[in-house]
């Protein structure tokens, strides 16, 4: 895991790096911490992806959380909507293409998590 995250961070600028690193500190959101209750399934452009573990009694739909900066949105994997929260249209757009791309793992992930398993990561958009 810590590669992948290692390889993800290489894309963005060292701005980005300094956020996401200090988000996951705040956050706890590291390879390490797996027990966590919101494990990092993957990051691009700056865009930290979350899935929570037994999270399907607020929002009973399929979703993801994304998080930029100090923007969190929620997102719908069936209809790459948000269904919560606020994100920049651009890295909203970049999320709903990467779910789009990746519906089907981040289907596997959500059935896993909703079970209290560790979700998988996913590539990032590239």
């Amino acid at each position: 895991m810590l590669e992948y995250i290692q390889a993800a961070l290489c894309q963005i600028g060292i701005e980005e790096k300094d956020l996401i690193l200090s988000r996951m500190q705040n956050t706890g959101s590291t390879a390490e911490n797996r027990g966590d209750s919101m494990p990092t399934i993957s990051m691009f452009y700056g865009i930290i992806i979350y899935m929570y573990f037994y999270d399907n009694k607020k929002h009973k739909l399929p979703h993801i959380h994304a998080s930029y900066g100090d923007d969190d949105a929620i997102f719908s994997i069936e209809e790459g909507e948000i269904i919560d929260g606020t994100i920049p249209r651009n890295k909203k757009k970049l999320v709903q293409a990467w779910i789009e791309i990746h519906k089907e793992d981040l289907m596997a992930n959500w059935r896993l998590a909703v079970s209290g398993q560790n979700p998988l990561p996913v590539k990032p958009l590239e």
